[in-house]
């Protein structure tokens, strides 16, 4: 479809240096900077120097061990949180390109919005929060920030990776009024304050929260699959999945004997069209709020998102998703050994602090020490430790 005039020149209006950037964007010569003060990067913007330290952090490396849906163990070709957030960053980037936005922050905000999850996925969260209940809980979105603001030790003059607030923002997706206001009391009129005011982060972050959703249901059709727990008949009743099916069989009739690559297509146009709905859709919401900077986008609610069809089509997917395969008696198996395992793993460090590393043993608040120890293990070595701990193998 045609772009209307006076949008076009919002979406891709000239800003110094980055005369594709939409006037909308995020623009790393106007960041609001950094909690400590570093000299520029010689040949790298603010962005780029985010990113770059993303994936040379230790956080990031323990991602290839860590459970997106399926243990590490279970299957060489089933996504890890690191494959997760490469996806993640892939489909951020092709949708920012082309509404203008900063592909180098997507990137950067797509590598790291995971970085604070536990081992063994969702299920090592809520076992954690559970641990955690009386002690502040535990939520792996604030854990992420944690991770990039003080658990990573690389620099001589600050913990962490001292990434831009730009950056920061946009990993701490969601977050309680108390955790906010605890934030607010550390980092006035930082990271925490939008929600507390109920702004909206950068049209950056919006975008990579749902190229999160798109990238999971994807990716996680084709795993299920693969390992057998959900079924392309069971999808067929999927309306989203089916009208793609039908439309690759349609068109490539041939295909009907390789259902591996009816599959493959399938997830592409899937893909595909959600992403081209999502710049549609964006592009109008822009036009309607009629705004033209990006101060003005935090104040004018969600601007990056699904049509309402599109929207209804992704969450019965997701709906799909939660009732057969996340919740699959297979899956729910494992999922209680590995609560299990956390459990075990906190009330054996809580007893024995010493058992951890010295960094961690030492640290005056126990529990928030035990619970980033654990949230930062690979399901292989939380396993290796419950049985050193307990003397009993799981899973």
């Amino acid at each position: 479809m045609p772009m209307h005039a006076a949008l076009r020149d919002v979406l891709v209006g000239a800003n110094p240096g980055q005369a594709s950037l939409s006037a909308l964007a995020c623009n790393p010569a106007q960041t609001r900077g950094r909690r400590f003060a570093e000299p520029p990067a010689p040949t790298r913007n603010a962005f780029q120097r985010d990113r770059d330290r993303i994936v040379h952090s230790t956080a990031f490396r323990r991602l290839v061990y860590k459970t997106q849906v399926f243990l590490n163990h279970e299957g060489d070709l089933f996504r890890t949180r690191l494959t997760h957030s490469l996806e993640v960053a892939q489909l951020g980037r092709s949708i920012a390109r082309a509404l203008g936005l900063n592909e180098d922050l997507v990137e950067a905000v797509a590598l790291a919005h995971d970085l604070g999850h536990t081992p063994f996925g969702h299920a090592g969260q809520d076992a954690l929060n559970e641990c955690m209940a009386e002690h502040g809980g535990f939520e792996h979105n604030l854990q992420s920030l944690r991770v990039v603001d003080k658990l990573e030790e690389r620099y001589p003059a600050f913990d962490g990776l001292n990434l831009c607030f730009e950056t920061r923002e946009g990993v701490l997706k969601h977050c309680s009024r108390t955790n906010a206001e605890h934030l607010e009391l550390t980092e006035p009129g930082g990271v925490g304050r939008r929600f507390i005011d109920r702004t909206q982060p950068s049209l950056e972050a919006q975008l990579c929260n749902l190229a999160d959703a798109i990238a999971y249901n994807a990716h996680d059709i084709d795993d299920g699959v693969r390992s057998g727990l959900i079924s392309i008949e069971q999808l067929l009743q999927v309306e989203l999945f089916a009208h793609y099916h039908q439309q690759t069989l349609a068109e490539h009739p041939g295909l009907a004997e390789k259902p591996r690559r009816v599959l493959y297509e399938t997830i592409r146009r899937m893909l595909s069209d959600q992403v081209y709905d999502v710049i549609d859709t964006t592009r109008q919401a822009v036009e309607q709020a009629g705004v033209a900077s990006l101060e003005e986008a935090r104040l004018a609610g969600p601007l990056v998102a699904f049509s309402p069809g599109m929207k209804a089509r992704s969450s019965e997917l997701k709906r799909f998703l939660f009732a057969q395969l996340y919740r699959h008696p297979q899956v729910m198996h494992t999922t209680g050994q590995a609560q299990q395992a956390v459990r075990e793993l906190f009330a054996a460090y809580i007893a024995k602090p010493a058992e951890m590393s010295a960094d961690f043993a030492a640290n005056a608040d126990l529990h928030r020490s035990v619970a980033d120890y654990i949230a930062g293990m690979t399901d292989r070595f939380a396993l290796r430790e419950h049985e050193r701990l307990t003397g009993r193998k799981l899973l």
